[in-house]
């Protein structure tokens, strides 16, 4: 792709090189590949390399995932980018930083209290932007008035419990497009529903949509060990309810259905890979009597004898076949 301005006549778009007519949302020109934003690049461009040698890491990255917005995601300078992305979000990850120190013990904190404090604390040493949704107002309104609606139905101590877990799902989610340089919203939550990310750009790739489908129940698979490790540690029984909770919705969320996690999991796997995610899926249901595994299991079985199949992968069928183990485990009291 080449770069050059655009001139505008009337509210038609025209490219400047070749006169082409260009569609109101196009990224670039379909004759001659010219950028539109060429100008608004260079800008971005320039800020992020004075960022960078400011030593502002996280400015320079943000700043260039925000040029990935004008970018065809086919394009080579989309994929240069996306790199630049990866680097830095490796960089600024690798960076020390002071471990927190845990809070003290106390009768209130044994009941289950403090859930959302004492997780963050387990994950916020390494995973320092597990807390970066919250400072968007969409993420912090809509996540109150999801746990407004558990709470009145399981209790304020449970329904916190749920709302971590599942803001710690979502995150790994945004953990997993910041890391391949794809643009993305905050955590959405949906009263009664459940939450999202929002998906600032399309994804064709099977594989990297698998990955960052399943990025969201590894993080929940976390979150729910740090709660049966809290409940080993305190004998609360709230925590071992917490954990049993978060095992069976990040289960629920591999059901290879619709838009659910499972399902881009599932578009990445060749039909022996699906087979063998049917089979682990039996054998769970066996060992653990899970009922939920009746619906990930039938709905595989559906998808695996689809014509169509993905390009397969060993690494996304090993991770889908460690949720499927672990989580059928810990959501074993669940149903």
């Amino acid at each position: 792709m080449s770069s050059s301005a655009v001139r505008f006549a009337g509210d038609r778009g025209r490219c400047e090189q070749c006169g082409t007519e260009l569609a109101p949302h196009a990224l670039a020109c379909p004759a001659c590949g010219a950028l539109v934003h060429a100008e608004r690049l260079k800008q971005i461009a320039a800020s992020a390399h004075e960022a960078s040698a400011a030593g502002d890491l996280a400015k320079a990255r943000d700043l260039w995932e925000s040029a990935l917005r004008f970018l065809p995601v086919e394009s080579r300078q989309h994929e240069r980018i996306r790199t630049t992305v990866t680097g830095l979000t490796q960089r600024i990850e690798a960076t020390p930083s002071a471990k927190p120190t845990a809070p003290a013990q106390s009768g209130w904190w044994r009941r289950g209290g403090a859930a959302i404090v004492s997780i963050a604390v387990l994950l916020i040493g390494k995973l320092k932007f597990l807390l970066l949704g919250l400072t968007k107002a969409t993420t912090f309104i809509s996540m109150f008035a999801f746990f407004g609606v558990y709470w009145s139905v399981y209790g304020w101590p449970l329904a916190l419990g749920i709302v971590v877990s599942i803001y710690i799902h979502e995150m790994g989610h945004v953990a997993m497009l910041r890391r391949l340089g794809i643009a993305a919203g905050a955590p959405l939550f949906i009263p009664g529903v459940g939450a999202f990310v929002m998906l600032k750009q399309h994804v064709d790739d099977p594989v990297t949509d698998a990955k960052i489908g399943l990025a969201g129940p590894v993080w929940g698979l976390g979150a729910a060990l740090a709660a049966l490790g809290v409940y080993a540690a305190t004998n609360a029984q709230i925590w071992f309810a917490i954990a049993h909770l978060t095992g069976f919705l990040n289960l629920f969320n591999l059901i290879p259905v619709w838009q659910l996690d499972g399902s881009r999991g599932f578009h990445a796997l060749s039909r022996t890979e699906r087979w063998i995610v049917v089979a682990a899926t039996g054998v769970m249901l066996w060992l653990t009597g899970q009922r939920l595994l009746f619906i990930v299991g039938g709905v595989a079985v559906w998808r695996a004898s689809q014509r169509e199949v993905g390009p397969g992968d060993r690494r996304v069928l090993a991770t889908y076949v460690t949720l499927i183990v672990l989580l059928s485990w810990i959501a074993k009291g669940v149903g």
